[in-house]
């Protein structure tokens, strides 16, 4: 049994399958993020259906994010992630089916979606906390950096790859691969030698009161750390934004942009988010070395913010991309760094519940009303003039951040550097 942490990640085997997990689960989900979307607008013609499909994929940590932080803070973090991706992988694998059956309905669609994300929840609380026990506090941004590169690397390479396959193949169809992918990231997972959680004893028995009080406790360290609560809050005002933007996504390539729902300029399009994505992934730990999060926050709030307003009044394809290259590299740098801080600064015991309850604030409130506010807007006012509405919200991000606590902390550590 391993029992000793190597020095470097890559030299980790455990860390090594649970990098091999995230990446087979990020490139099914790409997949999907780009297929479902499709799918829906194939079958209905809706730009508001298809703008529910982003509502749907976030809206699940609205109804189950805080219970599952609570309860994954207490169960076998391993099980709980393995046996989500199982379940996940039997969901997702229902509309190819369905489709080859001829019975596949845009009901069925949105139903998987909404899900499939709750299972996912479920999966996040476990993961939250699995990380930082696996590698190691101080470990934790630079084990997040590797992962997001992945991630990032994924999304430049599959959104291509998908636009192509979406010009021969049913979008239904490709969900097949991320039906397979949720089974190869158990098998990864499920290999892990090293614990991914802290011994338990003395917990009270499992009860709804008990259940409460474990989020009651989650909450009131989210709000009571100064640090935390303001990066949540910003981050949740960024996502509202993010999720007005990319339910309108597939429509703007459409109509606006003029490059369809399927092949290489979509592809390439939809990819160019990966490229700043990647960039900031491997930036973060340098910048750390020489910033604060709180100031890696407040410095790249704004520029998130102009890149959002500027990306949707790109005259052709071609500076769509760069701009949503450059604003990808903000809006991740933002998301990493934030998730890096909250799981380097929570205790343990709470890693799960503070994390979801985040999450819930910024993926479920955030991206949820974003995308369904997105949806109506576009419905009523046209698509470039929604998408730049939804960007300016970031700007009340950036005054929350400027006149927040961020800026007494990021000054104090400086302090302390110098």
């Amino acid at each position: 049994m391993t029992t000793t942490m190597p020095d470097r990640l890559r030299d980790d085997p455990d860390f090594r399958r649970y990098w091999l997990a995230r990446a087979l689960s990020i490139t099914g989900s790409m997949v999907t993020a780009i297929a479902l979307p499709v799918l829906v607008y194939r079958l209905s013609g809706s730009t508001v259906l298809t703008a529910l499909v982003s509502a749907l994929e976030a809206a699940p940590y609205l109804v189950t994010g805080l219970f599952a932080g609570a309860l994954a803070d207490r169960w076998n973090r391993r099980r709980v992630m393995v046996n989500s991706d199982l379940v996940n992988a039997v969901l997702v694998g229902s509309v190819p089916v369905a489709h080859l059956l001829d019975v596949l309905t845009v009901a069925h669609v949105l139903v998987v979606a909404f899900l499939v994300q709750s299972v996912y929840t479920f999966f996040d609380g476990a993961n939250f906390g699995a990380l930082p026990v696996l590698v190691g506090r101080a470990r934790v941004a630079q084990a997040n950096s590797v992962v997001w590169t992945a991630s990032s690397l994924i999304e430049l390479f599959v959104p291509p790859l998908a636009g192509l396959s979406l010009a021969v193949l049913n979008p239904a169809s490709l969900l097949t691969l991320d039906a397979l992918s949720f089974v190869g990231s158990a098998l990864a997972v499920r290999g892990i030698i090293r614990a991914m959680s802290v011994q338990r004893d003395g917990q009270q028995p499992l009860r709804t009161r008990v259940v409460l009080a474990d989020i009651a406790e989650g909450l009131r360290y989210l709000v009571g750390h100064a640090g935390v609560r303001t990066m949540t809050i910003v981050g949740s005002l960024q996502s509202f934004a993010g999720g007005g933007f990319m339910a309108l996504m597939v429509v703007w390539c459409d109509r606006v942009l003029h490059v369809g729902t399927s092949g290489l300029r979509f592809g390439l399009v939809w990819g160019t988010w990966g490229i700043g994505g990647l960039i900031a992934a491997v930036g973060l730990p340098r910048l750390l070395k020489r910033m604060s999060p709180a100031a890696i926050t407040l410095y790249a709030l704004p520029f998130s913010a102009l890149l959002g307003v500027i990306t949707p009044l790109a005259p052709s394809w071609e500076l769509a991309a760069i701009a949503l290259l450059v604003w990808g590299s903000a809006y991740v740098l933002v998301i990493v760094n934030t998730v890096s801080y909250r799981q380097q600064v929570t205790p343990e015991h709470l890693l799960g519940r503070v994390n979801t309850a985040a999450r819930m604030l910024s993926w479920g409130v955030g991206w949820t009303f974003g995308s369904v506010v997105g949806g109506v807007l576009g419905n009523r006012y046209g698509i470039r003039t929604s998408m730049v509405v939804m960007g300016c919200f970031i700007f009340v991000a950036v005054a929350v951040a400027w006149t927040s606590p961020l800026r007494r902390i990021a000054a104090g550590h400086q302090e302390a550097v110098a």
